[in-house]
């Protein structure tokens, strides 16, 4: 039986930035695929690409668009994509796809879900696996959104799985949280998380045509009045309600115009620059929570404890934060 190939080579962080920053769309898909990458040895290319980058990126805006299941994000971005290209702009779209539990890859692709706008040469569509990571977002989607504004793209959507666990993951990375919601029958709030809401830097009501257009008026109206409960985010902004029919592209212009606005308004008062530090400094320390976990999952000291101690936890013998002190003491000790 022959031996396994090696495995390849990681590839050259600095051959990639140049083409990432010459417009090579290949080598922008070879980028993000290395940041993505959970291979140690990618590690050290990867953090010499988005060195080379980061000195080119930050110019356009970060927009996450969620929603509930059924809602139409995927035909609300092609439609949004489609007018954002025809202003001129460049537009990259990270689908965040569900992962398979058995390969951990995409279940849903690009192809498939914005076949026009993932034809169209100023559009760039990567759909990424989740990979199980909480609030429905790649742990390394941020690193893609700065590759993407490296390549030029001066529009980025990150599109999530949809409403779970925890949605904050969107909202604290990119610069405006466009939550998308359907018309229904009854009280519209209900079934949706309050705290989602509360993120939503703007609500986007579709498939307000045809027989559900009445619908979607009045959800707007409802939506609305259930804003004014809720503190605001930010006090520069008071959070608006649209209507938008993807199918037929109506209000999808009034999106575009409230991004436009939005970013305007937070420019003027400095919070749009406050909010990305803020992103960047929370970012660091996740990197580091990240981190400093993986190095004691490797730790051999650490590896030979815990066994026993997930064991003494699952039995309640032991609690679980004098199992944490334990194993931090082990590190300490080593």
């Amino acid at each position: 039986m022959s031996a396994p190939a090696p495995p390849a080579p990681p590839p050259d962080g600095d051959a990639l930035a140049r083409g990432v920053l010459g417009g090579d769309r290949r080598a922008l898909a070879r980028a993000i695929t290395l940041v993505e990458s959970t291979r140690d040895d990618h590690r050290d290319a990867a953090e010499a690409l988005l060195h080379a980058l980061l000195p080119h990126t930050g110019r356009g805006i970060r927009l996450g668009i969620t929603g509930t299941p059924g809602v139409g994000k995927s035909t609300f971005i092609e439609a949004f994509g489609r007018h954002v290209v025809d202003r001129g702009h460049r537009l990259a779209v990270l689908a965040v796809d569900p992962s398979s539990p058995r390969s951990g890859g995409s279940i849903l692709g690009d192809k498939t879900r914005m076949e026009r706008l993932a034809h169209d040469p100023r559009a760039f569509i990567r759909p990424s696996p989740s990979g199980g990571a909480l609030g429905g977002v790649a742990r390394r989607t941020r690193e893609a959104m700065l590759v993407c504004e490296a390549a030029g793209y001066d529009v980025v959507v990150v599109e999530t799985v949809g409403v779970g666990q925890s949605e904050t993951a969107v909202a604290d990375m990119v610069d405006m949280f466009l939550l998308l919601l359907v018309p229904g029958g009854g009280d519209e709030l209900q079934g949706i998380k309050r705290g989602i809401v509360e993120l939503a830097d703007a609500i986007v009501v579709t498939k307000a045509d045809g027989d559900l257009a009445a619908a979607a008026a009045r959800a707007r109206h409802e939506y609305a009045n259930a804003l004014r409960l809720l503190s605001p985010t930010a006090s520069e902004w008071s959070v608006p309600v649209l209507t938008c029919s993807a199918l037929a592209g109506q209000g999808i212009d009034a999106v575009w115009e409230t991004v436009g606005r939005y970013r305007d308004g937070m420019t003027a008062s400095g919070r749009f620059a406050e909010r990305r530090a803020s992103q960047a400094r929370a970012r660091l320390w996740g990197e580091v929570s990240e981190t400093l976990l993986a190095e004691l999952r490797r730790d051999p000291a650490i590896a030979a404890l815990l066994p026993g101690l997930e064991r003494d936890v699952a039995a309640q013998i032991l609690a679980p934060g004098t199992a944490a002190r334990r194993i931090m003491a082990a590190l300490r000790g080593r």
